[in-house]
């Protein structure tokens, strides 16, 4: 297993050890052990989405009850995003992204206080994450997927959003409002 920091401190992509033989193959998807080296974090709830073709989901993130995930894909393919929006870090507003699927078996830790989101590249895509606190639906903000500030590269043009999802807020906004997580060194 490989655990590889990315361009953004605390953001980690996992390369699990897969075992193929003629059957199919085998991993760990998880061991407390092996992953608390890195990730001292503590999963509390497990998540599972089903989306179509450039469906796109975020950018979510919570605040309170800042959630750290560590999530894959089972079924399929997206490009996967994480977002520095703490007040006050060095990377405030950088992004990381990468394509995980169910052929490459790579993951993505996302620490508290980072928004998250993804689009899905293939006809569909079932997603897992584990969390690190429950969710809190009156604590969560959208942050707009498109926000030019943040500037992300997303591989789709046209991306079906919820509703929720296309009244996102501009990050500037957010912070303006003190309604993001602070930065603590």
């Amino acid at each position: 297993m490989e655990f590889i920091e990315t361009s953004l401190p605390g953001v980690v992509l996992i390369k699990p050890d897969v075992y193929r033989d003629p059957r199919g193959f085998f991993l760990e998807t998880y061991n407390v052990e092996k992953y608390q080296e890195v990730i001292p974090d503590v999963f509390v709830q497990d998540n599972h989405s089903l989306s179509a073709r450039d469906t796109l989901r975020g950018l979510h993130v919570q605040n309170p009850h800042q959630q750290g995930k560590l999530v894959r894909v089972t079924q399929g393919e997206v490009f996967d995003v994480a977002v520095d929006i703490r007040e006050g870090s060095p990377s405030f507003g950088n992004w990381h992204g990468e394509r995980l699927s169910a052929d490459n078996f790579l993951q993505l830790y996302i620490p508290p206080g980072f928004a998250h989101g993804f689009c899905v590249l293939s006809e569909t895509a079932e997603f897992l994450y584990k969390c690190t606190d429950t969710y809190h639906p009156e604590h969560e903000l959208v942050i707009a997927w498109d926000d030019p500030d943040i500037n992300i590269s997303w591989p789709v043009q046209n991306p079906e959003l919820s509703a929720r999802d296309s009244k996102g807020l501009l990050l500037h906004d957010l912070l303006q409002q003190g309604r993001l997580p602070a930065y603590n060194a």
